[in-house]
């Protein structure tokens, strides 16, 4: 390998070749930032992927390979640490005596080549190809539990031939043991749950088309696609995945939910499961809870000075309810389970109603609320009041009975937190009368009310400044003074985000604190605009300013914001 600062560079190569004109190579070279030029123009495909990997070649002196042209040798992964090679974008190409020859995703990488060599034993000569290509067959590798035939997919074919006129129902159900026991699905089905874990991922949706199966994965609150099982194994998957939840098998025509204790990567986590029929076959969502991603206390939820004081006078009220409100998927549980994580000690009895129980959380008593048998939030609620509780949460107010308990707990001198669905803060005072709570019981018990959203936080590697657009701000209604002398950041994309630009997200809280003006507001049945703009008066900061404040830190971009408060 020749060294880089000798010769021509490589975007010299690739003007001489043609593949960019020089006036988009200088504008490109001045939105790159801190990213390589060579991932910035493929990134953004300014130059076509092929000239990009005939420039890097040409500029390092070793051989470029299309792997589409070409077959790695499949034994040589039965011996190789395959888990190395996804991490550094490696396929083992060809082993000649004590060389072995490698494509390469990264070929800058020098330490990835070491970490390889010291790993085999072996001398690495590098080839040239182009990233993608080489994610593109180590993903169904990873997917496919290394289990399938790699020709086939290097031929671009089906990797397992699917007979379309075969239905689940028409298996038995000792072929379909026999079909799970099998080595190749338990390792494809590890294989999904492992990489979701290293991805971080929040759910794991296998859906069943035509006549593919689809693999996605929810990262940072959106859905990425994956390398897909052969639809011929969709049946096998989850048949696997229900004896891993103790689900019936038999059962293909109604839902089912479960849960999986899964160890891998030196942690525990809990996984969700829900199997839904659909017309193609089952689909399957997988939810993981870890709970390394749990708050350990209010303090590490990044809150502003006004919402953490407000927060923490609330929960430290010896009765009274707290209303947290926001979407689904919002982290109103996340928020509550850091509470109670304050609130736990020894001379405090805690006891919760949830539908599911997300997390077994040590020393608090949880009860999971089963409709099927009667057991609604309302009744468990009656129930618990009798097992002399301090503090109760209640997973979800849903209905006027729950809502009238859960008032009456907190009356009676329990603190009470639980959860609603509205769009603000002030929608939670309206929505819990609209339910029958009389205004004059609500303004006697109500503590605080909080509504929340999840944003985006940008790449700190790859972020790099933009440029407000006054056009985006007038349609927002955003005073462009409350930018001055700021630096705002946009997303890029870079290796460690996996190329979004995005990496991890954090919560945005309105946190409306009832105090003597509000309480008289409610108890006058005044409206949510009213009750509103008392809690701006008082220090609320709303959802909105919250987004723009975080624009403003660098902690996300003003798209990200406005995608979660846009509307506000």
């Amino acid at each position: 390998m020749k060294s880089m600062d000798s010769g021509s560079s490589i975007t010299d190569i690739l003007l001489r070749r043609g593949a960019i004109s020089k006036d988009k190579l200088e504008k490109a070279r001045q939105d790159a930032g801190p990213v390589r030029i060579e991932k910035y123009l493929d990134q953004n495909q300014l130059v076509p992927p092929a000239e990009i990997t005939l420039a890097v070649s040409e500029y390092l002196n070793i051989p470029p390979v299309i792997l589409s042209h070409c077959t790695p040798n499949a034994e040589l992964l039965e011996h190789l640490p395959v888990e190395l090679c996804i991490r550094h974008s490696i396929l083992p190409m060809m082993l000649v005596g004590q060389t072995l020859y490698v494509a390469m995703g990264d070929p800058f990488n020098i330490l990835a080549l070491e970490e390889f060599r010291s790993a085999t034993g072996y001398t690495i000569v590098p080839m040239v190809v182009h990233e993608r290509e080489v994610n593109d067959i180590l993903g169904k590798l990873s997917t496919s539990a290394q289990g399938l035939d790699l020709e086939n997919m290097m031929r671009g074919g089906d990797d397992v031939e699917v007979d379309h006129n075969k239905s689940d129902e028409t298996e038995t159900l000792e072929q379909t043991l026999e079909n799970v026991e099998r080595a190749p699905v338990i390792r494809m089905v590890n294989m999904i749950l492992i990489e979701a874990l290293r991805n971080k991922a929040s759910d794991i949706h296998i859906e069943p088309m035509e006549k593919t199966t689809r693999l996605r994965y929810r990262v940072d609150g959106l859905l990425f696609e994956k390398p897909s099982p052969p639809k011929s194994f969709h049946g096998s998957v989850v048949s696997r995945i229900k004896i891993m939840a103790e689900l019936d098998i038999a059962e293909r025509r109604m839902p089912q939910d479960g849960r999986i204790k899964v160890r891998a990567l030196g942690k525990e986590v809990d996984v969700r499961v829900s199997i839904l029929p659909t017309v193609h076959g089952e689909k399957v969502v997988l939810r993981i809870l870890d709970k390394a991603n749990l708050a350990s206390g209010l303090s590490t939820l990044g809150l502003d000075d006004f919402a953490h004081a407000a927060m923490k006078y609330a929960i430290d009220q010896p009765h009274g309810i707290i209303l947290v409100t926001g979407p689904t998927g919002s982290g109103k549980t996340t928020t509550l389970y850091s509470c109670l994580q304050d609130l736990n000690h020894v001379d405090v009895n805690i006891v919760t109603c949830e539908d599911p129980v997300e997390y077994e959380l040590p020393g608090i008593n949880q009860v999971h609320v089963n409709t099927g048998v009667g057991l609604t939030f309302a009744s468990v609620l009656r129930s618990v009041l009798r097992q002399d509780p301090d503090i109760i949460l209640v997973g979800e107010i849903r209905d006027a009975e729950t809502a009238d308990v859960a008032v009456k707990a907190a009356l009676t001198g329990h603190l009470v937190l639980s959860t609603l669905h509205t769009n603000d803060a002030a929608g939670a005072v309206v929505r819990m009368v609209d339910m029958g709570v009389a205004p004059f019981l609500l303004s006697s018990c109500l503590i605080l009310a909080q509504a929340q959203r999840l944003y985006r936080k940008l790449c700190p590697f790859c972020r790099t400044p933009d440029v407000l657009d006054a056009e985006v701000l007038r349609v927002n209604r955003i005073d462009p003074e409350f930018f001055r002398n700021a630096v705002i950041y946009k997303a890029v994309g870079c290796p460690k985000c996996n190329n979004v630009g995005f990496k991890g997200r954090g919560a945005l809280m309105e946190v409306l604190t009832v105090n003597a003006l509000v309480r008289d507001a409610i108890l006058h049945g005044k409206g949510m605009g009213e009750i509103r703009d008392m809690a701006i008066k008082s220090g609320m900061v709303t959802m909105k300013e919250a987004g723009l404040r975080k624009v403003r830190d660098g902690v996300t971009s003003l798209a990200a914001a406005l995608e979660v408060t846009g509307g506000e």
